[in-house]
């Protein structure tokens, strides 16, 4: 029988046999849970302990109140003053102390009464000390130790060395306690599993709705490989058919000329053995001879009978049936997405206008990866919004995932303005273990690679003023006029080898372009071009009796023009690919002291100085770039890259950026800041075949002169940039 049950009867019994010695009226008892019971009566409201025989025996004062020795000797101790008095520790009523002291105030008969009945009663219910039986067992929840007073003198065994307090509660109040705190687990665990249950039985709704889409997807398959193979068929038979046809006709047209020549025959041997006259006898006898003859021409059938279907002229059956073992196929995931990780690309940078990725790793149950894909992810990334991002909140940017069948995804995105973004990413309709993802998007493009300093060693530039990119080779030319020598690099920008020549003498080389035979340069000081296969042969050098201080050069590739820039004459000089004179652009006055020219896509000629100037082929002004208003600011280098977007070198005010332009309106796309590697005095420009722009930044001598590679430059489609 529980101990709450036997409590229960124990005092409906003893209340009903007072009850009826007092009266014969029938009396309903009530039933008092043990646990409030034992609470509410038997525990000191002061220390919560159970009230007992020795330590805690209840004193009854006189304000009908009952707390246990302990707590009365403990408060009577705490007084000030020796006014023999103390306060409830209840109700606060003055409580005056006998001559004996708090142990002579009277004891709580009816707690005591209690007592006995429950020491009767809860045998089974307070744990008891094995060997003092009537000693209930107490806990100490700082220390985590069951112990009896009598066996351990008033305290138990402190180990820890430390002399802080511990907080004692009856052993039966702990169990109670630990019992609560074991069934909110028990309950916490329930509602998970419950979860879990509900999560599988869902999963397995959604196994067998998936299995009807299969199954209706297999028979809608092959009900077209059926309908297919029927199509054919018929053709077949329509072929026999029309085969058939085609041979009956002409041998029933020979069967009916043969019964015409017959009844033709039939009708010349009528009446024959009347006829006496020999004339007419030889006639006939002459034309039966010509039907004999053309009889023995009919005599053979003009088509045959040889009709059949051939199925073993090609492959074909091997190929259908080869193609029908692989047509279609189940594919099965062992992925579990709560394991999968997320996380940003490290070669690409989450800057506002380029395209980041999001790099997905898909395992299975026990955390070993995947080593194939197409798997069916979901991914939403959407925008926090800050102060300085113009898009609004939870606006949702457009994805595009790209499975590497590896077990691993990546998932393409190009957020348009600075701020706070998350990426929501789900498996399976599942979301993975690091979801969501949130990071920051930044307004600054920084370089994803810096070369060199100052110096003259394999590694190190004197004035570097101008870039090249050969585009077949992916090499990058570099002219480093303090050393008088062309720099080659990778695309990685790893050093290859030096090119001297003796075009580059004088320290005084300005420009380098990519030409059909190799590279070309200009001298400022000897006004001369020069042109050089990749090992610095000299293959032809040519002069302009106009020149006077030639300081860029460029490359018609569509025609093989020569352009070079000279700033003593204000003028563009344009030559032919043996150095003859074609026309000039521009005049004393047209340029404001030049700075770069370079060819568009279309063969237009594109002048920099303070504006960005364009011509066309044939040397016709057709429209001024400056973005930024006139006198502001001066452009570096300019280039163009492989979709016609105009890229410049600019400074003005103490910044130096590189801007993005759009060929066509001379509209502003962007702008690369390079943050965290700024640029000083950036010049000549050039673009890799994988949109990276190298920038040649020539800074002052105190200060190391390197190139940068300025990560993307694409602002609406693509922005890449490296640069120097």
């Amino acid at each position: 029988m529980e101990p709450m049950e036997v409590l229960r009867r124990a005092i409906q019994t003893r209340l009903g046999e007072r009850m009826v010695s007092m009266s014969s009226t029938l009396v309903e008892t009530v039933s008092i849970n043990y646990e409030d019971f034992n609470e509410s009566f038997l525990t000191c409201g002061t220390c919560l302990c159970m009230y007992d025989g020795s330590e805690h025996t209840p004193k009854l004062l006189q304000c009908s109140h009952t707390v246990c020795l302990h707590c009365l000797t403990r408060i009577a101790a705490s007084q000030t003053r020796d006014t023999g008095t103390f306060r409830c520790p209840i109700c606060r009523e003055l409580i005056t102390i006998p001559r004996g002291g708090v142990s002579a105030l009277p004891p709580s008969f009816l707690v005591n009464q209690l007592l006995d009945l429950m020491s009767r009663q809860r045998r089974e219910v307070i744990p008891k000390c094995s060997v003092h039986i009537n000693q209930e067992l107490l806990f100490c929840e700082t220390c985590d130790t069951v112990f009896c007073t009598l066996c351990t003198e008033g305290s138990h065994n402190d180990t820890s060395g430390t002399s802080c307090e511990h907080t004692i509660i009856p052993f039966s109040i702990a169990i109670k306690r630990m019992s609560e705190i074991l069934l909110y687990k028990a309950n916490e665990c329930i509602s998970k599993l419950t979860q879990a249950q509900e999560g599988v039985n869902s999963e397995l709704e959604r196994l067998d709705s998936a299995a009807v889409r299969c199954i209706e997807q297999v028979n809608s398959t092959f009900q077209q490989v059926s309908a297919a193979l029927e199509s054919r068929r018929l053709e077949m038979v329509a072929a026999v058919n029309s085969s058939c046809q085609e041979k009956r006709r002409v041998l029933e047209e020979q069967q009916a000329l043969i019964d015409a020549e017959k009844s033709k025959v039939e009708q010349e041997c009528e009446g024959l053995q009347y006829q006496v006259e020999v004339r007419n006898i030889t006639q006939r006898i002459s034309s039966l001879s010509e039907k004999l003859d053309a009889a023995s021409t009919l005599g053979e059938p003009r088509e045959n009978a040889f009709l059949t279907c051939d199925f073993t002229h090609n492959e074909c059956l091997n190929t259908i049936n080869t193609a029908l073992k692989t047509l279609g196929r189940v594919r099965t995931s062992t992925t579990f997405p709560s394991l999968c990780s997320a996380q940003l690309d490290p070669n690409t940078s989450t800057v506002a206008g380029l395209e980041a990725t999001i790099l997905l790793t898909t395992v299975d149950y026990h955390g070993a990866p995947r080593h194939n894909g197409g798997d069916p992810i979901k991914a939403e990334i959407v925008s926090i919004g800050t102060e300085q991002s113009s898009l609004s909140t939870g606006t949702q940017l457009k994805i595009h995932v790209v499975d590497i069948d590896d077990g691993s995804y990546k998932i393409h995105f190009r957020p348009p303005t600075p701020g706070r973004y998350v990426a929501k990413i789900s498996v399976l309709d599942r979301p993975i273990r690091d979801c969501p993802l949130f990071f920051n998007v930044t307004e600054h493009n920084n370089p994803v690679c810096v070369y060199g300093c100052r110096g003259s060693g394999k590694d190190e530039f004197l004035q570097p003023v101008a870039v090249a990119f050969d585009t077949q080779n992916n090499l990058v030319y570099v002219v480093d006029t303090g050393n008088s020598r062309i720099k080659v690099l990778n695309s990685d920008l790893e050093f290859i080898k030096h090119i001297e020549n003796d075009g580059l003498n004088g320290r005084s080389c300005t420009g380098i372009a990519i030409s059909q035979a190799g590279l070309v340069i200009v001298n400022w000081r000897s006004k001369c071009v020069t042109e050089m296969n990749i090992s610095g042969e000299t293959l032809k050098t040519f002069s302009h009796n106009e020149f006077q201080e030639p300081i860029d050069i460029a490359v018609d590739t569509n025609y093989g023009h020569i352009l070079v820039a000279d700033n003593g004459v204000s003028s563009i000089f344009i030559f032919d690919c043996d150095g003859k004179i074609l026309f000039q652009v521009g005049k004393k006055g047209t340029f404001n002291l030049i700075s770069s020219v370079t060819v568009g896509l279309g063969g237009e000629i594109l002048v920099a100085d303070s504006r960005i100037q364009v011509f066309s082929a044939k040397g016709d002004f057709t429209e001024e770039i400056f973005s930024e208003g006139k006198g502001k600011g001066r452009y570096g280098g300019v280039t163009v890259d492989s979709e016609g977007r105009i890229l410049a070198s600019r400074s003005e005010k103490g910044r130096n950026f590189v801007q993005i332009l759009a060929s066509t309106s001379g509209q502003l796309l962007g702008s690369i800041d390079s943050y965290e590697s700024r640029l000083k005095r950036p010049s000549g420009l050039a673009v890799t075949n994988d949109n990276h722009l190298i920038v040649v930044d020539l800074v002052t001598p105190s200060w190391p002169q390197n190139m940068k590679v300025v990560v993307e430059y694409q602002l609406i489609q693509m922005l890449y940039s490296k640069f120097i």
